[in-house]
């Protein structure tokens, strides 16, 4: 371990922004869709309804795939099951770019979603292996605030290549993307036992420090998941981060549409205006979610409190969203959605980092499936709930009222049910002392 004054080397920061990057890539190719919508009408003649299934297509498949990933990656390991990951979803988004119709789409999409399913729990895994506890935050916000930055950087990149290509090569874009960060996952991601690159001291620091132990679980992933399912904190968490996770994925699919439709501007604009919310949304992310609860928890405030009071006042934020369904004006109407989104991207690395810090040993990747599988579910509803809403009203406003009474509801499971931020007992330890064997 590093002695008092002694600098720890940053390796694991390296592996902290490799996971931001992926995730970035990750949610370009994902976003690239709301990039492309306006030109998908277009050329295919698609009602709302239709962008809505569209839009769904990939979280269905994505979403199903979130339990079985997570579990696969606590029996084989970030390193292979990463590695298998970025190279399907590198080959799914080629495949997304060379789809016609709708129907075509629609399955490169879930295609997509089968590829990309372990993406999201592998870095919040990879994340507790690699950071002590009191970093656990800002390595999150890391990865989580690119998700959010992927609505600055891939939606006007995107839309620019649709603009000057069409809209084939704004898929094909995201597809050299993933190629490329395949390429850097494969050289540089190790698990820290298995890095040469990582000093011994920078181990000794992250065990010390609460890394979450390498290895599967010791009952097996069939019993810790089913042991898993019936932990009120387990329901806690992924019940409140999903209410998060309904906003976020009605912004992600339709905020340029909204833009598009209620404020009549053409794709360009809608670009370009939609990624106001998102720049507000990644520096809440990274400088209240991450930096800021890191630096609170390590002036000796109670981490419980410091989290819980980030996800209520972030969670009060985001419902600045009714603000939006009552304005036709674009100044206000981008003033609603940038105090919402980013409210709810504070909460986010949040939630994402309890995932680690509640986890018995052998189980972030379970853990981490559950919560991914209920908020992704959010993801396939959400836009068909937007799409029905809208079709059947001509307006946005009904859609952003009921995500309004989601995230109410979230509040409630996060602070109520899911109680004390700290580690469920290990499975093992659970076993009752009447079926112990007596020699």
């Amino acid at each position: 371990m590093a002695k008092a004054g002694e600098r720890v080397p940053g390796r694991r920061w390296l592996i902290g922004c490799l996971l931001g990057v992926g995730i970035l890539v990750n949610y370009i190719d994902r976003v690239g869709l709301s990039a492309a919508t306006p030109a998908l009408s277009t050329e295919l003649g698609l009602t709302a309804t239709d962008i809505g299934l569209l839009g769904s297509a990939f979280f269905w498949t994505y979403s199903l795939l979130q339990i079985p990933g997570g579990m696969a990656l606590d029996r084989f390991g970030v390193t292979a099951v990463g590695r298998a990951s970025a190279f399907l979803w590198a080959v799914a988004s080629a495949i997304t770019a060379l789809a016609s119709g709708l129907y075509g789409i629609v399955a490169a999409r879930m295609l997509l979603g089968v590829a990309e399913a372990p993406a999201f729990p592998a870095s919040q895994k990879a994340t507790g292996h690699w950071f002590p506890i009191d970093e656990r935050a800002r390595s999150t916000a890391i990865f989580d605030s690119a998700a959010k930055f992927s609505n600055v950087f891939g939606v006007p990149l995107v839309a620019f290549v649709i603009f000057l290509y069409g809209w084939r090569w704004g898929f094909g874009i995201t597809a050299i993307l993933s190629l490329a960060y395949f390429i850097a996952y494969y050289i540089i991601y190790r698990n820290p036992s298995e890095d040469p690159n990582l000093s011994r001291s920078e181990h000794a620091y992250i065990i010390a420090g609460g890394g979450t132990p390498e290895g599967p679980a010791p009952a097996g992933q069939s019993r810790m998941l089913g042991y898993l399912l019936g932990r009120r904190k387990v329901w806690g968490l992924t019940i409140g981060f999903s209410a998060y996770g309904y906003t976020f994925y009605l912004f992600l699919t339709w905020l340029p549409g909204y833009l598009a439709q209620t404020m009549h501007m053409n794709l360009m604009s809608a670009a370009g205006y939609s990624t106001i919310p998102w720049i507000f949304a990644t520096l809440a992310d990274l400088l209240i979610g991450g930096f800021l609860v890191d630096h609170l928890i390590a002036r000796g405030y109670d981490s419980t409190r410091v989290r819980q009071m980030v996800i209520i006042v972030g969670g009060l934020m985001g419902l600045a969203v009714i603000g939006a369904a009552f304005t036709v004006r674009p100044g206000w109407a981008l003033l609603w959605l940038s105090i919402s989104i980013s409210g709810l991207s504070a909460t986010s690395p949040v939630g994402s980092s309890i995932v680690s810090l509640i986890a018995p040993k052998g189980g972030t990747g379970t853990v981490g499936g559950i919560l991914n599988f209920t908020n992704n579910m959010m993801g396939a509803l959400a836009p068909i709930v937007t799409g029905i809403v809208v079709d059947w009203t001509q307006s946005f406003a009904g859609a952003f009222l009921i995500a309004g009474v989601v995230l109410v509801v979230g509040i409630f499971f996060y602070v109520v049910v899911l109680g004390r931020i700290e580690p469920i007992a290990d499975l093992a330890e659970e076993v009752p002392e009447a079926v112990v064997a007596v020699p």
